[in-house]
């Protein structure tokens, strides 16, 4: 396949940035095929397979000049890329894919290729997944999150700040209370957010089979804040197939224990800060129209504060 070959951009990328980024998505998008041959190009890339694409980048996977294999990985600027980029220098491969070479400028990543068809979900017995996710995030939030990276407490503070309003936008009285009581948990914890630096999505998906390890992080949204945080993509994972088909209070607390065992938490700050993750989905469910707490949620609180 040669590098000069047109990109074509897939329609589920395009139709993703119109509806999340109006006008400038859709013009982002139709720039999208000039700037990956500009990289193409610029890196001496050539391509080797077929595009693929997530809800925000478009993915190429390519053989760099002296043969390495890699993906090229594109994206609008936006803080979210920029805290990407901080993470992925920061960690340099220490359980997370590594970052061979970016622009900062464009968001535009040259990244090691993993194997995209194994994810960890991959992996029948949850408990030996779980391990191995473990395992992962105890070694990334063990790094100090440097400058240039949103904090959890300026984000703790924001949400609390948003309860009032979806609390009465929830028709349940009883999800209301549930809510409020998130939100107190939050504030008991917000006075010390943490300074790890936090992966913010690391659940089975983002887990990929490799070469150089046989598992690695992808797809890192970094935060500054403490790893109790991060906890609530591991517990949702495989949430229909293996939580709810094996008795969800019991999984979701089984996964609790490995992962607060593994990171050496305190666990009642982790419920605690579990308890925030679940206040900021309610709060993002409510933005797009929701007058319900979500199913898992209730479950996944059920089973931290019933122990």
């Amino acid at each position: 396949m040669s590098a000069r070959e047109a990109v074509e951009v897939p329609p589920s990328l395009a139709g993703s940035y119109a509806r999340g980024f109006g006008e400038e998505g859709r013009a982002w998008i139709a720039r999208l095929p000039v700037l990956a041959a500009e990289f193409l190009d610029r890196w001496e890339l050539r391509r080797d397979g077929a595009a693929a694409a997530g809800e925000a980048s478009l993915v190429l996977p390519v053989l760099c000049a002296n043969g390495t294999r890699a993906v090229l990985r594109l994206q609008m600027p936006r803080e979210e890329t920029t805290a990407a980029l901080i993470g992925l220098r920061t960690w340099n491969g220490d359980g997370m894919v590594r970052l061979l070479d970016h622009d900062p400028g464009s968001g535009t990543m040259l990244l090691e290729r993993l194997d995209a068809s194994r994810t960890l979900a991959s992996v029948e017995d949850d408990d030996v997944a779980m391990g191995i996710l473990a395992g992962l995030q105890a070694r990334l939030v063990r790094v100090p999150a440097p400058p240039g990276l949103r904090g959890l407490g300026d984000i703790a503070a924001g949400m609390l700040e948003r309860v009032p309003r979806a609390a009465a936008a929830l028709a349940d009285p009883a999800d209301r209370r549930l809510l409020r009581g998130w939100a107190s948990a939050v504030a008991e914890l917000a006075g010390e957010p943490g300074d790890r630096m936090l992966h913010w999505d690391l659940h089975y998906g983002n887990v990929l089979a490799a070469r150089r390890e046989p598992w690695l992080a992808i797809d890192p949204e970094p935060l500054a804040g403490d790893p109790g945080f991060d906890l609530w993509p591991a517990l949702d994972s495989r949430w229909d197939d293996v939580v709810v088909r094996n008795g969800a209070v019991r999984v979701v607390r089984r996964r609790f224990d490995l992962l607060t065992e593994a990171l050496g938490l305190d666990r009642a700050r982790a419920a605690g800060w579990t308890l925030g993750r679940l206040l900021q989905n309610a709060l993002w469910d409510v933005d797009d129209g929701a007058t319900a707490l979500a199913p898992s949620s209730l479950t996944i609180a059920k089973a931290l504060l019933s122990r």
